[in-house]
């Protein structure tokens, strides 16, 4: 009973460190709690995926897919915070205008949002959009499966740098110092697949395999990218690999349906 309850606080956590979704009950908060919430990580993706494909079948219903898809992006946006997205503006900004790890480093510490940033977050969103589109276009009711599996695979796959990579950040005063510090065990990382493989039991097609692959491809392009400059990963880097990952997952996916 212990146990479960454990597992519990430590969902709960993570749903209220990378959701505005409230936790009706009061739960303790401790490094070593925050460090156990890695495991449900791609579940709180599953769990943002069913709210934003459910967004998008009704609202599709009542107006149009392109109306659907925005009101999705929307609510998305509103239900986690901005949270990803944040960090893909940060990431856009420090790399695009930043030389040198220190300025990198200083330049993502800023709050404010500059031309990178914009930019990048419009043809993001862009990309996000048309390829929903394309998708939905073809079959609505398997790219609603298709929206959840990129939201609980994007969040694993981000997950997995903590795993792969050196946090280089000043973890004295970072959100995510608990998370730096000690990557979970091989069990911790298996329940989190797990979140991924639940997801893709809901649109049994093996193709989608190759379009997470792709995802995975991003993901370690990205992170030499990140190792290259700046020698590991910070906070809003992982925020930055959810965002680009989910999008190549829609990408993927467009690309197998249509040659395999």
């Amino acid at each position: 009973m212990k146990t479960l309850k454990n597992e519990l606080i430590y969902f709960a956590t993570a749903l209220m460190f990378f959701t505005r979704i409230p936790v009706p009950f009061t739960i303790p908060y401790s490094g070593e709690i925050m460090n156990k919430s890695q495991k449900y990580f791609a579940w709180i993706g599953l769990l943002v995926g069913v709210i934003n494909a459910g967004i998008l079948y009704l609202s599709s219903q009542l107006f149009n897919l392109e109306i659907g898809i925005v009101l999705m992006m929307i609510g998305s946006v509103l239900l986690t915070g901005a949270f990803h997205e944040d960090g893909f503006t940060d990431m856009c900004d420090s790399f695009g205008g930043g030389y040198g790890k220190e300025k990198i480093l200083t330049i993502m510490k800023d709050s404010r949002v500059g031309a990178y940033g914009t930019i990048g977050i419009i043809l993001l969103f862009a990309l996000k959009f048309f390829s929903i589109q394309a998708l939905g276009t073809v079959d609505l009711i398997k790219t609603l499966g298709i929206v959840i599996l990129a939201h609980t695979s994007s969040r694993f796959i981000s997950g997995t740098m903590i795993y792969t990579h050196q946090y280089v950040t000043d973890i004295d005063v970072s959100k995510s110092k608990p998370l730096a510090n000690k990557p979970l065990d091989g069990m911790a990382l298996l329940v989190s697949f797990m979140g991924v493989l639940l997801s893709f039991a809901l649109i049994p097609d093996w193709r989608l395999i190759l379009a997470f692959a792709l995802a995975y491809l991003g993901k370690i392009c990205m992170g030499w990218y990140f190792k290259k400059h700046i020698g590991g990963y910070t906070g809003d880097c992982l925020g930055a690999v959810q965002q680009v990952t989910e999008v190549l997952f829609y990408l993927g996916t467009m690309i197998v349906w249509k040659f395999i």
